[in-house]
């Protein structure tokens, strides 16, 4: 089967795409992706330390806001009635990251894949502009699509 691009009318012209027929079903996604950070800010996350606050509980509102708020910044994503959103941290001291899993469910006729990439990347973005002023040389890496459920292309799991 041929895939076809759905944003673009026959005059190339961008487009929302039309949802009207497509099914009603349960979806999920699920977003992955990490944040290398120095040891002093790994040390002062875990110990609660930096001036801003709570870096991972912000981080993880801001998560779950950025999923609710994704048609609001990508221009053609339908606005969703998102049925649940979580962001989990996972601190890997050995490699000096932080990684972060945002999973985000609809009962809908579209997706919730740019909604989970979305969370995880404004919760990784959140964590560097709280520590920011430890270090800016934290690199923000490997965000992408773990898995997907739902709607006529079915379950998806990343190799």
């Amino acid at each position: 089967m041929e895939n076809k691009l759905t944003h673009f009318n026959g005059q190339g012209n961008a487009v929302m795409a039309d949802i009207t027929d497509k099914e009603t079903t349960e979806r999920m996604a699920i977003a992955k992706g990490s944040i290398k950070v120095n040891d002093k800010v790994l040390n002062h996350i875990k110990n609660g330390k930096v001036e801003k606050g709570d870096v991972l509980s912000v981080a993880r509102i801001a998560g779950i806001m950025a999923v609710k708020r994704t048609s609001d910044l990508i221009p053609l994503c339908h606005p969703l009635m998102i049925t649940k959103s979580t962001v989990d941290f996972e601190i890997d001291e050995a490699g000096s990251r932080i990684k972060v899993c945002c999973t985000a469910k609809v009962t809908g006729r579209t997706g919730v894949e740019m909604e989970a990439l979305t969370g995880t990347a404004v919760a990784l973005l959140t964590i560097y502009d709280m520590c920011k002023a430890i270090d800016k040389n934290m690199e923000i890496t490997g965000v992408y699509l773990a898995e997907k459920t739902g709607g006529k292309s079915g379950r998806y799991v990343r190799n």
